[in-house]
Order: structure tokens, then C-alpha cells, then sequence
């Protein structure tokens, strides 16, 4: 099995930037080099004070990212620099 970048979106309903973030990433045409997991910050007080007014914030392998926006190519470009034998 290849390694796989992991990503981590944190985000909420109803949040017009996160359906925003999720379709680049969908439309960066790379599904095979990353797991995708999505959390709701309203499900955890903790990650909702530190992430109320700065959603959506795209993790990569531990470190953030992205914040707020991200296009199709930077993310496709971020993970294959990440994943061996991907370019």
C-alpha cells in the first residue's frame, strides 16, 4: 500500500468557505495520495474557541496548511511534495 498524506478539515455546517475547501480538494484530482477527514468544531468546545472565527482550516500530516481558502492546484502541489513516488 502507497503512504497517504493525512488531512484533517475542520470545519462546521452550514459554512459556505468549508463546502468552498472540500470541492478544491475534491477538483485537485488526487484522491489517491491523502485520507481525508472532516471534524465539526460545534462537536468539541475545545476546537470550537480555538477555531470559531478562522474556519476552515486544512491540516496536512500534523501542520496547518490552509486557512479560510485553498485552490485546487496548491493543494495537489502541497500533497504530492509529501508523498514519495508521487510525481
Amino acid at each position: 500500500m502507497k503512504p497517504r498524506a493525512r488531512v484533517v478539515l475542520y470545519a462546521k455546517a452550514d459554512c459556505s468557505l468549508c463546502d468552498e475547501m472540500k470541492q478544491q480538494i475534491a477538483q485537485a484530482s488526487c484522491a489517491e495520495l491523502y485520507t481525508l477527514e472532516e471534524v465539526d468544531i460545534e462537536k468539541d468546545a475545545e476546537l470550537f474557541a480555538s477555531y470559531r472565527y478562522e474556519i476552515p482550516v486544512l491540516c496536512i500530516n500534523g501542520v496547518e496548511a490552509f486557512r479560510h481558502r485553498l485552490r485546487s492546484d496548491e493543494f495537489r502541489v502541497y500533497v504530492t511534495s509529501l508523498v514519495p513516488g508521487s510525481t
